[in-house]
């Protein structure tokens, strides 16, 4: 089926909720081979963030190329269209690609294509779709596939542990029935049913290892007897939890039970060994499919997992856990020497236009985004200082400016500020805002922020000064209109 053709093969393979820090390359635990292998044949970069670190508006910033501030999701709100006229599956479909979506899309409607000539979707346990009044399998393939494969009426949660739970336990079926599997099995599929004449633009994406935190049990078991290193809690961090916020199972903060964060740790690092297992069995499939060599790869992640970091958990915070993504490279051999590391502050946005260079497509006039292809290849280029993150989160509602050594963290409903020394601390350990030695930096990120948020309809800043208590939108007033 090797296609006679000059374009490449474009694979776009994501996870949800992994964090940047969760490859073996660089943690001490968490063994993944095949994207360790993918690493050392393309480049690692490795200040990648997800400038609004939740499901939504991390897909809108890949989908579109756009910055928060133009696609307009800067928090998480469901049930708002997707109207783009410029997406990532669009460009590769106008340009004689075949396209196709595997698992988590995270669309509304949820069967919009945006793009896409064909969407197999698996977007998890949405509670947008799991009303009484709504039969969920309009909104899922993953489901009717699990009960036709089993002839019995499985569910999602069948296991008992919630979507966004700390609490873990093994896989309950076998495991080629687990949607990690699922996705990897559909991916091939399409490799066997795709238009041979046509390059082809495959987004892989893993509902894992966001929860449920479920891995097969022989992922559970490589780990759960590990002794794993326990997550840092900085100075600042809230350490007594008088709300006994540790007590809910799907909590973002809060002290929980020792036994049962060494659990939650051990499934989810168990579920990035399985996804990556099975990657590789989607790569091995692709080899021999005879498209590996003439296919770019880009790896990355929607947002992190806090994990009890600071003793927070989930996402939406501006936090190395939360913000910081993996995101590596792999182009057709072009004669320069691959497994690099490169430091520049590089962001969701820039997934668009990084692969319609690689596949030499024009990239539109609509992005915010850079192409990465530049650093890749070692040229010297003016590139951005720093990312803008933020999110609207009730009254942890923040704001947040990172460059390759330091970040600046406002939250607006309080006016707390943080300031953080990545290059000596990068733990996050250390608050430097409250030291007055550095009282010129954080003057200095403080006036960034400032011009940042200068005329957002919020108010956030009138131009001179950053106001505090202006009440958060997740969703900028041209969003969906």
């Amino acid at each position: 089926m090797t296609q006679n053709i000059e374009k490449p093969n474009v694979v776009f393979i994501t996870c949800d909720q992994l964090r940047g820090d969760c490859l073996g390359i660089e943690h001490p635990i968490v063994e993944t081979p095949y994207l360790d292998g993918l690493a050392r044949s393309g480049v690692v970069f490795e200040r990648a963030y997800s400038a609004v670190p939740s499901c939504i508006a991390a897909r809108a910033a890949i989908l579109t190329g756009m910055s928060q501030r133009k696609h307009g999701r800067v928090g998480y709100q469901d049930s708002v269209n997707w109207d783009y006229p410029v997406t990532l599956p669009g460009e590769f479909a106008k340009a004689g690609y075949h396209t196709q979506g595997i698992g988590k899309m995270h669309f509304h409607p949820s069967r919009s294509l945006c793009g896409f000539h064909n969407v197999v979707l698996h977007d998890g346990y949405l509670h947008v779709n799991r009303t009484i009044e709504k039969p969920y399998e309009n909104y899922d393939d993953y489901v009717p596939w699990l009960r036709q494969q089993t002839g019995k009426a499985f569910d999602l949660l069948d296991h008992g542990i919630g979507c966004n739970s700390w609490v873990a336990r093994p896989w309950h079926l076998e495991e080629h029935l687990h949607p990690t599997n699922w996705v990897v099995t559909q991916s091939i599929d399409f490799l066997r049913r795709r238009d041979p004449r046509k390059p082809f633009f495959l987004w892989m994406s893993f509902v894992r290892p966001h929860a449920p935190l479920d891995p097969p049990q022989v992922y559970f078991d490589q780990y759960i007897n590990q002794d794993l290193p326990m997550p840092p809690v900085g100075k600042w961090a809230d350490k007594d939890d008088l709300e006994r916020w540790g007590l809910v199972p799907d909590t973002g903060k809060g002290l929980i039970d020792k036994r049962a964060l060494h659990r939650a740790m051990a499934a989810y690092y168990a579920l990035v060994t399985h996804v990556d297992h099975q990657i590789g069995r989607f790569l091995e499939a692709l080899n021999e499919s005879r498209e590996l060599d003439n296919t770019v790869i880009l790896f990355t992640s929607d947002h992190g997992e806090l994990l009890g970091d600071h003793n927070l958990f989930r996402k939406a915070l501006p936090y190395e856990g939360s913000a910081r993504v993996p995101f590596i490279l792999r182009l057709p051999s072009n004669g320069r020497d691959a497994g690099k590391t490169i430091d520049n502050p590089v962001e969701l946005r820039d997934v668009l236009p990084t692969l319609l260079q690689a596949a030499g497509l024009p990239i539109p006039d609509t992005i915010d985004g850079k192409s990465v292809i530049p650093l890749y290849n070692e040229e010297v280029v003016p590139w951005r200082e720093y990312i803008h993150g933020e999110h609207s989160y009730g009254k942890d509602s923040n704001h947040w400016l990172v460059s390759k050594s330091e970040k600046y963290v406002w939250y607006s409903q309080t006016g707390e500020e943080q300031l953080f020394d990545l290059a000596l601390d990068p733990r996050e350990l250390r608050n430097l805002a409250v030291d007055p030695v550095w009282a010129d930096h954080l003057r200095y990120w403080r006036s960034r922020l400032v011009k940042e948020l200068e005329g957002r309809e919020e108010g956030y800043s009138d131009g001179k000064e950053l106001i505090v208590g202006k009440t958060p939108k997740a969703c900028l007033s041209h969003v969906g209109r």
